[in-house]
């Protein structure tokens, strides 16, 4: 077999051909050796060829299983267990117990008796496999005594911990019992507080209306001085003419004294002319540094928002009106408590003196509007013919007339003197929100809540011009003293001054939060704006620019006015008080 040539022979099998029968099956060594000896016969007399072919495969695959039984037992071999010997044991166990010295002296004596020939390969004698097992056993056990000794220091620690929250818990508990009692008196004490009260409070309120009623007393009797005053200068100057002491009066002109007619009660007054001068046209003032004010002090004068406020003409004095359905009178800057009044049914939106300051002019969301009389200490008139909630009211400088606006889209003109209504205004289409009076002039201006601002002839009751330009409810409006310029505010934040000679806006302000009231100053040097979001902000009516913010107000800022002299700021708010800024 080994001088036979070998050769490769390619056959090419389809899969239609039909020699199939001329190759023999190739034993797979399941079958027994007859059967193979018998196929073998039978194939080399059919196809010599492919015999040689059959005893190749034959022997490759007799070569293949004797590999896979030779590595079934190398690996047998390879997991059979090695005994440890004495020798590694010995060294292992000095190792363990760190005898470094004896170790190196085993070593050197060990190898001293190899060399010498005394030490046999056979007589390594292997250790018993307690021993290992028992030194395996001892490396667990001090393992074990090493997390031993771990968890019980973390089982230490857990207990001081578990005994300091212990103590922290029994202190937390002394003390809640501690705070139940103290709770438990204090509601007792509040009870018998609350009794003790209950008995002194109808003493309290007869002193408080004891109170008031002197207050209305002496302010009354200061109103009769004050009268009485002024009755017995003119008696002097008359006693002083007809003894001829007097020399202004004695040479006064006869058409002077003619020109002061009496009217009578009930008859319709007068209208001015309209060529009155402003005395405030040519004059200028200074700037107030309005930004620079401080909260110099806060009085707290209604149960409910103070919508409206007003400074008397020539005292100081000024009038608030709140949603408590009641307005009062109070001094300044001590803000003492002079007079009050209720007769409204609902809450009170405006407020204005009478020009001579012995009246007082209410509005209210009743729909009606009231006049009160100082010296009467008492309601004198009652308008009634707003249909729906009055919002404002102002009133002429001569005294006459009151001009009120209400949300049935109107403003009408009252006659104080015949106490009726003269004129009624017709011409926005939704609320009219606010109203004032041109100084020293027979003109109206209105800011309505169809996002217009309108001014109006007193004497023919027509709309004379309408300024256009803001996108929101107007929601008032206000004239310098010269006359020439009119602000308004609206609630998207912005404040408008119009110039009424050239009908045509000067300036626009950006407060960024809606405006709810805004006044100038005397000069028209600056705007003072109360807004929504419980702040009094300063602009430059010249610039537009911001130049400060006064904040003290807990709530919204209904209204600001300045007093007569620039000295002071007074706002009022939702809070139910009145500041004093200087």
């Amino acid at each position: 077999m080994a001088n036979e040539a070998l050769y490769h022979e390619e056959v090419e099998l389809s899969e239609d051909s039909q020699d199939d029968e001329k190759y023999g099956a190739v034993s797979d060594g399941d079958s027994s050796s007859d059967e193979d000896l018998t196929q073998m016969m039978q194939n080399m007399k059919t196809n010599p060829s492919a015999v040689k072919d059959s005893w190749l495969i034959k022997s490759c695959m007799t070569e293949a299983a004797e590999n896979v039984s030779d590595t079934k037992s190398l690996k047998k071999e390879e997991t059979t267990k090695k005994h440890v010997v004495v020798d590694d044991f010995i060294r292992n166990f000095l190792h363990k117990l760190g005898m470094r010295n004896t170790l190196d002296a085993f070593e050197t004596e060990w190898y001293q008796l190899k060399q010498q020939g005394k030490v046999r390969e056979n007589d390594n004698v292997n250790v018993p496999d307690e021993y290992v097992k028992n030194s395996d056993m001892d490396g667990q056990v001090r393992d074990l005594r090493t997390q031993l000794a771990a968890v019980k220091e973390i089982a230490d620690k857990a207990k001081a911990t578990w005994g300091k929250f212990r103590k922290q818990r029994d202190y937390y508990r002394m003390h809640h019992r501690r705070v139940v009692q103290e709770k438990d008196k204090l509601i007792l004490d509040i009870k018998r507080l609350k009794k003790e009260i209950a008995q002194f409070e109808p003493a309290l309120n007869m002193m408080k209306k004891k109170y008031e009623g002197a207050i209305n007393t002496a302010s009354l009797t200061r109103i009769a001085k004050e009268r009485s005053e002024a009755r017995i200068a003119k008696l002097e100057k008359k006693i002083a003419k007809f003894e001829g002491k007097d020399d202004k009066d004695s040479k006064a002109s006869p058409g002077d004294r003619k020109s002061k007619s009496v009217r009578r009660k009930n008859e319709d007054s007068i209208i001015p002319a309209d060529d009155r001068p402003n005395p405030y046209l040519n004059r200028t003032f200074d700037i107030p540094n309005v930004q620079d004010f401080m909260l110099a002090k806060t009085f707290r004068g209604h149960k409910q928002a103070i919508s409206g406020i007003a400074i008397h003409p020539k005292k100081p004095v000024i009038a608030t009106a709140s949603d408590d359905k009641t307005w009062k009178l109070w001094s300044i800057p001590k803000g003492e408590l002079i007079l009050s009044g209720s007769g409204h049914k609902a809450w009170i939106s405006g407020v204005d003196f009478h020009p001579k300051g012995a009246h007082l002019a209410t509005t209210s969301g009743d729909g009606t509007v009231k006049v009160w009389d100082f010296l009467k200490t008492k309601c004198s008139v009652t308008f009634t013919e707003h249909t729906q909630a009055v919002w404002d009211c102002a009133f002429h400088d001569s005294g006459d007339f009151l001009a009120t606006c209400s949300m049935d889209q109107t403003l009408k003109l009252w006659d104080m003197n015949s106490q009726r209504c003269r004129h009624t205004f017709r011409g926005h289409v939704d609320s009219i929100n606010s109203v004032v009076f041109q100084p020293f002039s027979n003109n109206l201006c209105t800011g309505s809540a169809d996002k217009s601002v309108s001014m109006w002839d007193l004497r023919s009751g027509l709309c004379i011009q309408t300024f256009v330009g803001h996108k929101n409810a107007v929601g008032t409006v206000c004239f310098g003293l010269r006359g020439d310029s009119i602000l308004s505010t609206d609630m998207d934040g912005f404040a408008r001054v119009w110039d009424v000679r050239m009908v045509s806006e000067r300036l626009s302000v950006d407060f960024k939060v809606p405006i709810n009231d805004a006044k100038f100053d005397r000069g028209s040097g600056v705007i003072i704006a109360a807004c929504d979001d419980a702040t009094v902000k300063v602009a430059d009516a010249e610039e537009g620019r911001i130049i400060g913010v006064l904040q003290g107000h807990e709530k919204a800022v209904q209204t600001v006015q300045m007093d007569h002299s620039d000295r002071f700021l007074i706002s009022c708010g939702s809070d139910s008080t009145f500041r004093v800024w200087a």
